[in-house]
């Protein structure tokens, strides 16, 4: 199989009705310094502006957030559409308070499973810092 060429450009936002930013900023500005192109959405992203990004800017990943408990369902479908976009490499995280109800929350290796059963490469908890998100997608893409 031959493999992507990788363009250091990720698409950042936070997804559905999620109104919080905050995370999506530190993240932004994290990997600008790491030397990525960003293409930074904001807050209360549909999933078609996050497709829509990463085809105008040629992403390695998708990094969505969500932390108001609902990106389970906000998350749903988004690797199916990413596919018949023609984004099938196309790499999706996922981070913050992605679960609810608390009970949840507190079981993050079912989170994990739940997430990559849907499609995405990684689940990362509110906890995450920015320089372990921007080390992991490297990592992931196989560059320094």
């Amino acid at each position: 199989m031959e493999k992507r060429q990788v363009n250091k450009s990720v698409v950042i936002g936070t997804i559905g009705a999620d109104a919080h930013m905050i995370g999506g900023w530190v993240l932004r500005r994290a990997f600008e310094e790491a030397g990525f192109n960003v293409a930074f959405l904001g807050a209360v992203v549909p999933q078609h502006e996050f497709i829509n990004a990463a085809l105008e800017i040629d992403a390695d990943a998708i990094l969505v957030s969500s932390m108001y408990g609902m990106g389970l369902l906000d998350c749903e479908g988004l690797r199916d559409k990413c596919i018949e976009a023609g984004l099938k490499d196309i790499i999706l995280y996922v981070g913050g308070t992605v679960a609810a109800p608390l009970e949840l929350e507190k079981n993050w290796p079912e989170i994990e499973r739940r997430f990559t059963a849907i499609g995405f490469n990684r689940a990362f908890p509110n906890t995450c810092t920015a320089k372990e998100a921007v080390q992991t997608l490297k990592a992931d893409l196989g560059i320094d």
